[in-house]
């Protein structure tokens, strides 16, 4: 059964930085790519930022207006990705969800509540 438990989020500081996990269990995760997303509220889910598969080069990609702020990892030891915020802006609060794919099925994480105070 693949999981994907997601934890690191909470209430930050406008400015400020946090750090969201992912850990993935059942799944090829050092074999395959993994992107995180946000969703706010009556909004669609949008791409944030992904890392493609240790075969395509474990390159990191980023939605433009974040670049700069937000980075994205993996440690394959303990099958869990990272998204590290920093300089968070009010515009950053949102439900984040990491996701991971095989060639049939989409897998998301349970997502986690970013809260932005000023």
């Amino acid at each position: 059964q693949v999981k994907l438990v997601q934890s690191g989020g909470g209430l930050v500081q406008s400015g400020g930085s946090l750090t969201l996990s992912c850990a993935v269990s059942g799944f090829p995760f050092r074999d395959r790519a993994i992107n995180w997303y946000r969703q706010y509220p009556m909004k669609e889910r949008e791409w944030v930022a992904g890392l493609t598969s240790p075969a395509a080069g474990n390159v990191p990609q980023y939605r433009e207006s974040l670049q700069g702020r937000f980075a994205i990892s993996r440690d394959n030891d303990r099958n869990t990705a990272y998204l590290r915020m920093n300089s968070v802006q009010p515009q950053d609060a949102a439900t984040y969800y990491c996701r991971v794919a095989s060639e049939t099925t989409v897998y998301w994480g349970q997502g986690t509540q970013v809260i932005v105070s000023s």
